[in-house]
């Protein structure tokens, strides 16, 4: 995909480009962490894949954007000058593609909810029953999305509203907390620490852990409870790319997961063991949105999920909704 823009070279002359915003969005991330190995990091892309890129957005403006040495990289006075035009680009190019699809469901009459795993739990599902009885002819439309990334997809314009795991990047969004979950150590049956009724993130300090290299570091650093109250880094376990990977290797006992309440209610099977860890935060579980939303059936989704979400905290829920 390109974006059509005016870069103006040194010597006054004016010229036409087409530049992928991939480019851009590449150049970005390497200008704002100042290097190349937390730049692909973050973008989930090898370090010589992303120099290539970098190279191929210096040879089409015909100028470094980066100074490189061993040490350290910097933006040149061109890199500074592209900084704020890359940024708008991205942007303006990210608000069309979601005005975009959102205008595509808003006339079909389809609210696509965003989740991952077991979204809100009980909540998810009691909304979409009562939403569909309060607007009959509208479509709820369910999507997935694995790892965090419910929020990238509501400013992407892939969902109108989302269940989001906290914590995450809400830029850009409108939220409300809508229930709040125990997080659970789930591990294979025979584990030596099933017997136990609840434990402690101190028990699991040698205890190898499922993560993905698919979701935000701070996201799985969270998850992971890294770093544990004594200072240390918790051992990783073996990499998954999806839910079903990470509760085969559980179970096969490569390791344990922590994961909050509801998952251990709607992943029951045989070989796993789920216990609940007290001594570390809840999962807060929040409805969010585009602040740029106007849409009145966002509206309506989300006044449903308000109403069902004190009606469970006034019913003495487990897992308790707050506002």
């Amino acid at each position: 995909m390109g974006v059509q823009y005016l870069w103006s070279c040194h010597q006054g002359m004016m010229e036409s480009m087409d530049v992928d915003t991939r480019l851009l969005r590449y150049f970005v991330a390497v200008a704002e962490e100042l290097s190349f190995t937390r730049a692909a990091e973050r973008l989930f892309v090898s370090q010589p894949a992303l120099s290539k890129q970098i190279r191929q957005l210096e040879n089409e403006l015909r100028t470094p954007v980066f100074v490189r040495t061993k040490r350290d990289v910097s933006l040149t006075p061109a890199g500074h000058a592209l900084l704020p035009v890359a940024r708008k680009v991205l942007d303006v190019w990210q608000a069309g593609l979601r005005d975009t699809r959102t205008a595509a469901s808003t006339a079909a009459r389809v609210v696509r909810v965003g989740f991952q795993a077991t979204a809100a739990g009980p909540l998810t599902t009691a909304a979409r029953t009562e939403f569909a009885r309060l607007q009959p002819g509208v479509v709820v439309e369910p999507k997935r999305f694995d790892w965090g990334g419910e929020a990238d997809a509501l400013r992407d314009g892939l969902a109108d509203v989302a269940f989001v795991w906290l914590p995450a990047d809400t830029s850009g969004l409108d939220l409300e907390v809508v229930r709040v979950e125990q997080r659970m150590v789930g591990m294979a049956a025979a584990h030596h620490l099933a017997n136990q009724e609840t434990v402690s993130i101190m028990d699991l300090l040698t205890e190898p852990i499922m993560w993905t290299p698919l979701a935000p570091r701070p996201w799985v650093d969270w998850w992971a409870v890294n770093p544990r109250p004594d200072g240390s880094e918790p051992v990783w376990g073996p990499q998954n790319a999806n839910v079903e990977e990470m509760l085969e290797n559980v179970a096969s006992g490569l390791g344990i997961c922590i994961s909050p309440q509801s998952m251990a209610a709607y992943y029951g099977r045989p070989d796993l063991v789920w216990r609940p860890i007290p001594d570390i935060e809840p999962l807060r579980i929040a409805l969010a949105w585009p602040e740029t939303s106007s849409s009145q059936l966002v509206a309506a989704y989300v006044e449903v999920v308000r109403t069902l979400a004190e009606g469970m905290s006034a019913d003495g829920d487990e897992a308790q909704p707050v506002r």
